[in-house]
């Protein structure tokens, strides 16, 4: 395993979503595949899981400032998507379904480390992100970039 990874995967918000995906899987282990509501809602519920981990392994990766944020946001929705599954679980009739109030409670868990984790950027290590959505504080997408002076060492005469 390389040092990149092992210095990721010991990460308190690695580790909490990993923690997260383990139960989301348990949980939909109990669905029927017969039931094909049920089962399409598992799909989606183990995809949102394993978000929470696999994004922040890219961000980690990335290191970019806009790039971490993008995927930040995905993590976030998909954190959130997952913590309202319970109400979907409920309404097509799955009999576990208060199993979810311990998937519910690790989610608050883990937003709390998100709030700590996305703090932690440096917002110094960026590329404007000239759609708007990803830049840190006081960047905006019509700013000039500086790097836009540094002459093309490939240009010749």
């Amino acid at each position: 395993m390389s040092k990149e990874r092992e210095e990721i995967e010991n990460l308190p918000i690695y580790k909490k979503g990993m923690e997260i995906m383990k139960l989301v899987h348990k949980i939909c282990e109990l669905i029927d595949d017969d039931d094909k509501m049920l089962s399409s809602l598992k799909g989606q519920m183990f995809a949102d899981a394993a978000m929470l981990s696999v994004k922040v392994a890219g961000a980690e990766s990335g290191g970019l400032y806009d790039l971490k944020m993008e995927n930040a946001a995905i993590i976030r929705k998909a954190a959130r998507d997952l913590m309202i599954s319970n109400h979907s679980l409920k309404a097509f009739g799955f009999k576990y379904v208060d199993y979810f109030d311990m998937v519910r409670t690790l989610i608050e868990e883990y937003r709390l480390l998100f709030i700590e984790w996305v703090a932690s950027f440096d917002k110094w290590d960026y590329i404007i992100d000239r759609w708007g959505l990803f830049n840190p504080p006081g960047v905006g997408p019509f700013d000039k970039d500086v790097d836009d002076d540094i002459p093309n060492d490939n240009y010749t005469d």
